[in-house]
């Protein structure tokens, strides 16, 4: 259920934290085999806080906004107490000291820490299998790929292990494996969550959600976004309250459809079809929607491929001789790649960058929001990088050409299901905001929730 609903079970005595969380620890138990969603599940330190949050809300005095509810942590995000492997066997199994900014937060407001969520090495892809964990499976069909790299959280969330997931999303991290697996996935403007320590993808880095509703997301990211003085490129300002305004509709809203964003070479008939009759949704409800792309000089895939793979092929040097024997072989690869960058085509690729951004700053001049795919195709089989029939390129990006933009952007960017395949596997909507307008974001994922209703599964489909 949502944490809306479960705080006003707690409220009214007709549910408790413990039995909250012994039904999802349960849930784990019957279905992470399945899937193998997590990859630390504290179930101890779980149970104490939920007998402490239990005796605060009997006491009528609960701690914050979602005491109580259970909360999973992607594998690269600090939680005191518990290691933060990265995917890796290169880090070590050490405890980390303290929380990442956003995990205080849902701490300080009484949130429970279920445990931590897979993802590939170091997030280098947008599947999830990895040295360390092994692989990650989609609820909806255990021989398909959730996506990555946060596709242990969408996992967990789709089979309701836990109400409230983080991710991060450096180049679709969230909303790939939202739309794969057929959950909510918010990548809100960058500067909104402050994230600490800091990632070597810089502001290329999102730390956000993955929920089994926007309400949900709203909520988290109310309490997510309040400062914190570690990030030095977050806001310093309050956050606002982003369940405010949320059921107020997209009546009148100017909204742009994209079905390719100029570029994008392939689009598989079922997305489009979907995807299609969720831009009409939209206009059903009020919106004056009508078709439009940015102006854009081709595919800014080469200005990310440059800030991307210098970041990875720095961040392995770190490690020494130890990575040719102990990180994946292919993660090796493609970071080799980085080596080769110089100085100078790093800073243009900053400088093009730039320009990016006045590109979508002049759209979002005349449109509240922009409607893309968020996938071109649905999820494909565990154990490949990229669709193993051999359309799609070569590398993973060439299937994922709808969400890396945004992260060139920093702008807010949710993918929200529409729909099903006729093999039974979720289609995702991609819908995108200017810098700042995460609350507009939300409002319209939530009207757009609300005519086509989306939930959780009961058990994986083990195939």
């Amino acid at each position: 259920m949502p944490a809306a609903e479960l705080l006003a079970r707690y409220r009214s005595k007709a549910l408790s934290p413990v039995e909250t969380v012994r039904a999802v620890l349960d849930r784990i138990d019957r279905h992470d085999g399945a899937v193998n969603a997590f990859c630390w599940v504290d179930r101890e330190g779980a149970l104490a806080s939920a007998s402490e949050s239990e005796a605060r809300w009997r006491a009528g005095a609960p701690r914050g906004l979602i005491d109580g509810v259970p909360v999973g942590i992607k594998d690269n995000l600090f939680v005191a107490g518990m290691p933060a492997r990265f995917g890796s066997k290169l880090t070590p199994a050490t405890p980390a000291a303290h929380d990442a900014p956003a995990v205080a937060r849902l701490r300080e407001q009484g949130a429970i820490i279920i445990g931590k969520t897979t993802m590939p090495e170091f997030g280098w892809k947008a599947v999830t299998d990895s040295p360390l964990t092994g692989v990650t499976r989609n609820p909806w069909d255990t021989r398909m790929t959730p996506g990555g790299s946060s596709g242990g959280a969408a996992a967990a969330v789709v089979l309701g292990m836990g109400n409230i997931h983080l991710g991060t999303d450096g180049g679709g991290s969230i909303r790939i494996p939202a739309a794969f697996s057929g959950c909510y996935g918010l990548k809100p403007t960058r500067a909104r969550v402050p994230a600490w320590p800091a990632s070597p993808l810089g502001t290329l880095a999102h730390v956000g959600t993955l929920t089994r509703s926007v309400a949900d997301a709203a909520l988290a990211l109310t309490i997510m976004a309040a400062p914190d003085a570690r990030d030095v490129y977050a806001w310093t300002s309050s956050a606002p309250d982003f369940r405010s305004g949320l059921e107020e509709g997209v009546t009148g809203m100017r909204v742009a459809y994209s079905p390719r964003l100029a570029y994008a070479k392939r689009l598989d008939p079922e997305v489009e079809t979907a995807v299609t009759a969720a831009v009409r949704a939209f206009a059903e409800l009020g919106a004056q929607v009508e078709e439009a792309d940015p102006e854009l000089e081709g595919d800014p895939i080469a200005v990310w491929d440059t800030l991307w793979w210098s970041s990875f092929a720095t961040l392995l040097q770190s490690f020494g001789e130890r990575v040719q024997a102990e990180a994946e072989p292919g993660f090796l690869a493609a970071a080799a790649r980085g080596l080769k960058t110089p100085v100078g085509d790093y800073i243009r690729a900053q400088l093009k960058r730039a320009d990016l951004h006045q590109v979508f700053a002049r759209f979002f001049a005349r449109y509240d929001l922009l409607l893309t795919p968020s996938m071109p195709r649905a999820a494909f089989e565990v154990g490949h990088v990229v669709p193993p029939a051999g359309e799609w390129g070569e590398a993973w990006t060439q299937w994922c050409p709808f969400t890396y933009p945004f992260n060139l952007t920093q702008q807010p960017a949710a993918s929200i299901p529409c729909g099903l395949t006729r093999e039974g596997l979720p289609i995702g909507l991609q819908i995108v905001g200017a810098i700042g307008a995460d609350a507009l974001v939300l409002r319209a994922s939530r009207a757009f929730e609300q005519a086509q209703p989306f939930g959780a599964l009961e058990e994986p489909r083990v195939r």
